[in-house]
């Protein structure tokens, strides 16, 4: 287990104390990325091993230089990396190393905590488009590299496999690290898998409507780690599909297709319920907010944000991979 952390006091303690206290678990890593706070030192009392993470070097993000120095510590066969604000429960665990026998590289879709009714409402909506563009979770065929999507809130993978391939150097300077990492492996030949696991972990991602704003509609654009031309039919489909109707009936002039389109947005509505641990009117008023979610993703699109947890990053594109591109694992001495 390794858990990347940077002035997390605050939040880190349900993590660690679900963690610590799974028998599943061998081993828990924290990272301190030099913390300004007691992140470290709650870490410690609470009885992880805590790695004081070297300064951050140049072309890095602060995030994957804490996982590659953890990776370099961690011990087990396999490997799960989770974000302080996740909440796992009994059989997470489990299920993702059952989940490893037929993929390489697993993350896990979570429940989300949103309390209030503006909050839930902006986050549902911005979930909505991420179905919108690349389809549920778990779809029957694996999309091709450039479009498989992951949740770097929890992933899982085998040590071994990862180190050779050297994940986290290979995209140290993406802000969209999870996707990122997810379709370099994938262009390596590794199988990536998106795991339901709401019933198994929640996550606290925000605290207001404005943070959900401002942080999620930052990344999920994906803007670093998808070609314009993508962008562009990505952006498309969320205002031809959602935001558009919605500003139709608004408006008191929606066509046949717009009553078509917000019913099958209603429909997503209902299913969208199952990924919120306290579901209430803002998952179901969210449709409301599709055509300024749609304004937030086409401004993160043309107006990149690259800061994070107080630190600045450089303005240009990464590329995805740098040097030879690894063997695929060895899936057969991995089971």
């Amino acid at each position: 287990m390794v858990i990347p952390a940077r002035d997390e006091e605050r939040r880190i303690g349900p993590c660690l104390r679900a963690v610590l206290a799974d028998p599943a678990v061998t081993e828990v890593i924290v990272v301190d990325d030099e913390s300004s706070d007691g992140t470290a030192r709650l870490a410690a009392a609470s009885g992880a091993t805590v790695v004081r993470g070297r300064p951050l070097p140049d072309g890095w993000v602060g995030k994957q230089w804490a996982l590659h120095q953890g990776l370099r510590e961690a011990r087990g066969e396999i490997v799960v990396t989770l974000d302080a604000d996740t909440r796992p429960r009994p059989g997470l665990f489990g299920a993702l190393a059952a989940a490893l026998v037929d993929h390489d590289l697993v993350s896990a879709g979570p429940r989300f905590v949103c309390d209030g009714l503006a909050e839930q409402a902006l986050h549902a909506s911005f979930l909505a488009t991420l179905v919108y563009r690349f389809g549920p979770i778990g779809p029957p065929a694996p999309p091709p590299p450039h479009r498989v999507v992951a949740n770097g809130q929890c992933l899982a993978f085998r040590r071994g496999a990862m180190r050779r391939a050297d994940g986290f150097a290979r995209i140290r300077g993406h802000m969209t690290d999870d996707v990122a990492l997810a379709r370099t492996l994938a262009a390596d030949g590794w199988r990536v898998g998106f795991l339901d696991a709401g019933g198994l972990l929640e996550v606290d991602m925000h605290e207001s409507a404005a943070e959900v704003w401002r942080e999620w509609g930052r990344s999920l654009p994906l803007r670093d780690v998808t070609r314009p031309a993508w962008q562009a039919a990505d952006l498309a489909v969320v205002w031809l599909a959602a935001a558009l109707p919605a500003l139709r009936l608004a408006a008191g002039r929606p066509t046949r297709l717009d009553l078509t389109l917000l019913a099958v947005r209603v429909l997503l509505t209902t299913a969208l319920r199952r990924s919120y641990a306290r579901p209430g009117a803002g998952v179901m008023l969210s449709f409301l907010l599709d055509p300024v979610t749609a304004v937030r993703l086409t401004q993160a699109t043309l107006r990149p944000v690259r800061t994070w947890r107080s630190r600045a990053y450089g303005l240009g594109r990464p590329a995805v991979t740098s040097g030879a591109r690894p063997a695929p694992p060895d899936r057969n001495a991995a089971r």
